[in-house]
């Protein structure tokens, strides 16, 4: 096997809400979560080859790696598109061939095969790496590879390898991504996941979930567990066979991690799983709450949020001891002009401390973008970051300027220092006397040496920060209320900062103007899928 060197590189994330860039400075990390895309294709390649990988998020790429490598893997979502195309030249530069796979190519294939060949990826590894890798990694062997690889085939998450995880500085970062499920029963305009994964949740045995746990906490992870799912409670069976699982593990080893997740509303009807995610160490929950507006609801197709009382089931889950934190959109064809006033009020009954709002943005893949290319109102690709980009990709019902203003207007009203602050302290009084879990960031619920130095760092860095008046308001007034939850406190006071600085710094920016020609939209080219 002469070509038996793999260079595995993730790009960087630009400064996004999402980064948590600012945050993680308080607690001496460099980013979020390892890229687990990569860790799982790793987990794929046999013991004849050797694998080297880098995180651009965490370190820097080298011409020296770049030379060394016979092959270079690079994953990529669209938000880092700039990082994964220069990633790219540089290694066609330095003579070498670039494999690409992940969310970004596999949506943008067209984009991606239409560039230049200083730019262009050498092979597409797409859709589902357990079905599209392996036959490339024969075929490669074989001296042969082709340059494309697809397949609509959902396989059995048992293919899924034990991720690689041992390639990346666990130090380096504070969450650990780990995959029970993919597929979403809702199919909701503005998201891929259907597209991409399907509507029947597909799930690992709770075996193979523990053994990935493990596994990560054998080669040196200590700190919190993100399970990515898109909608972690889809197949509700299977997720309580996992939470008893958990549960048990969790006896069994004192409790050594917390856990978070994405779901779907709904998750608040259900009292027996709510009980088992507690139980499970669940401390945080990201819901897509999207708007309180029900014409917009209908038009996203967002069902699940129209069956229910959205605040009333916020409620409930934060009463369990569980924060929840929100998507939010404005832009449907159905919001009204004073959108951004119904929006305000309904993150402020909510209290989520942290509120993701974005500007709708029409991804390739999804329902949304077909019917805005078939309306000719689509203008370019999106760039993955609808939360503080000042523009939109398509030509909006609302004038794109009043919308734009609108959304300036939400950012600058919810992260207002004293209103971000007032949502933390009314989500406090919401949780139970006794928290099973108070901890965002942090692995223990105590208050360690570690979390001391947060505090320290906490109260110097942001006491004279400009809003430091509201931050001592909040620190005294939250201790005093709820001295049996400073860990969360500090959290959430670290955890603002990012929000509070991001803001301020997007506020200050100009809107960017999307000219409204509508370009030729190139049709989407069918490729016949490949099967190993």
């Amino acid at each position: 096997m002469p070509n038996n060197h793999f260079l595995l590189v993730y790009p960087e994330f630009p400064e996004t809400f999402w980064s948590f860039k600012h945050t993680l400075q308080f607690i001496g990390k460099k980013a979020l979560m390892p890229p687990l895309g990569l860790a799982t294709i790793a987990g794929m390649v046999g013991k004849g080859y050797s694998l080297s990988a880098v995180d651009l998020n965490v370190s820097a790429l080298s011409d020296a790696q770049i030379l060394e490598a016979d092959l270079v893997l690079v994953s990529s979502m669209l938000i880092q598109k700039e990082s994964f195309l220069q990633v790219i030249q540089r290694c066609k530069e330095l003579g070498k061939p670039v494999a690409v796979g992940g969310p970004y190519p596999t949506e943008c294939v067209e984009e991606l095969a239409g560039l230049p060949s200083h730019q262009r990826p050498d092979y597409f590894i797409l859709d589902e790496g357990e079905v599209t890798f392996p036959p490339f990694l024969r075929d490669w062997e074989a001296g042969h590879p082709k340059p494309l690889y697809r397949s609509k085939e959902k396989p059995s998450l048992e293919r899924a390898p034990i991720p690689r995880f041992d390639l990346f500085d666990l130090q380096a970062y504070n969450v650990l991504p780990l995959q029970f499920s993919r597929g979403c029963p809702f199919d909701c305009e503005f998201c891929d996941i259907v597209h991409l994964f399907g509507r029947v949740p597909r799930t690992k045995s709770p075996t193979q979930f523990l053994t990935e746990l493990d596994t990560a906490l054998q080669v040196g992870f200590k700190g919190n567990v993100f399970i990515v799912d898109d909608n972690f409670i889809g197949n509700r069976k299977k997720v309580k066979e996992l939470l008893r699982a958990l549960v048990s593990w969790q006896e069994a080893h004192q409790y050594p991690v917390q856990f978070c997740t994405e779901a779907s509303i709904d998750l608040a009807k259900d009292e027996e799983l709510l009980d088992l995610m507690v139980q499970a160490g669940f401390y945080m929950v990201f819901l897509g709450l999207e708007t309180p507006m029900e014409h917009s609801l209908e038009e996203a197709g967002k069902v699940q949020n129209l069956k229910t009382n959205i605040v009333e089931s916020v409620k409930k889950i934060q009463s369990r001891g569980i924060e929840v934190t929100g998507g939010f959109i404005i832009g449907f064809d159905s919001d009204p002009p004073d959108i951004a006033e119904h929006q305000i009020k309904f993150i402020d009954e909510l209290a989520v401390p942290t509120a993701m709002v974005g500007l709708l943005t029409a991804l390739p893949g999804t329902r949304l973008y077909d019917r805005l290319v078939q309306e000719r109102r689509l203008l370019n690709t999106a760039t993955g970051n609808n939360t503080h980009q000042l523009e939109m990709n398509f030509i909006p019902r609302l004038p794109m300027q009043r919308l734009i203003q609108s959304y300036r207007k939400l950012l600058r009203e919810i992260y207002k220092p004293k209103a971000y602050f007032k949502r933390c302290l009314e989500f406090l009084n919401r949780l139970p006397k006794k928290v099973m879990f108070s901890t965002t960031y942090h692995r223990s619920g105590t208050f360690s040496f570690q979390n001391m130095a947060i505090l320290i760092r906490s109260f110097f860095k942001q006491t004279f920060s400009w809003y430091g008046v509201s931050y001592l308001f909040y620190i005294l007034r939250a201790l005093k209320q709820h001295p049996n939850k400073i860990v969360q406190i500090v959290s959430f006071a670290v955890q603002g900062h990012h929000l509070l600085t991001l803001t301020r710094r997007i506020l200050q920016t100009k809107a960017n103007r999307t000219p409204y020609t509508v370009p030729h939209v190139q049709k989407r080219i069918k490729y016949d899928t490949v099967h190993s």
